[in-house]
């Protein structure tokens, strides 16, 4: 703990105006942001394949989007999409 909250203070004034700020900046740097990027599109994309599978490929991606494998639990749960009745003539 003390070796974030030293990575988190790195360079910053505690009593600056700024601090809260730039100790948050600190703390965004140390987020791995290619890997998260990467596995949202894993999980989008898996999404979409559970969609199409089940018949609704926008439900499958948005719902990987918002909530990652816990949406494909949805779409899975969801029951198939059915064409529409025909029209009476």
């Amino acid at each position: 703990m003390e070796e974030l909250l030293a990575k988190a203070m790195k360079g910053v004034d505690p009593d600056s105006p700024g601090a809260f700020f730039h100790i948050f900046l600190n703390l965004m740097n140390m987020v791995p942001w290619a890997a998260l990027f990467w596995w949202n599109v894993a999980f989008v994309a898996v999404g979409a394949l559970l969609g199409w599978w089940r018949g609704r490929v926008m439900a499958g991606i948005v719902w990987a989007l918002v909530l990652g494998p816990i949406g494909w639990i949805i779409v899975l749960l969801a029951p198939r999409s059915a064409r529409p009745p025909p029209l009476p003539r």
